[in-house]
């Protein structure tokens, strides 16, 4: 008697389409939930950008040959 896999493609006939839209529902009210969550979370104060900061100027190393 060959094994055949018990959630193969066809092999619950009419179940696997089931299957599929649920974990797809799933994945879908998880998702929605996060999107929920995240808009109401209040958000953090931009952090220093590099346009915000000095310009800083890059001293070569003695035992670092420059560039050309």
């Amino acid at each position: 008697m060959p094994y055949s896999p018990i959630l193969a493609h066809g092999a619950l006939g009419a179940l696997d389409e089931v299957i599929f839209f649920a974990i797809a529902a799933i994945f879908l009210i998880m998702m929605g939930i996060s999107w929920f969550s995240s808009r109401r979370r209040p958000h953090a104060p931009p952090s220093n950008t590099p346009a915000d900061t000095e310009p800083t100027t890059v001293q070569p190393q003695a035992d670092h040959v420059p560039l050309e």
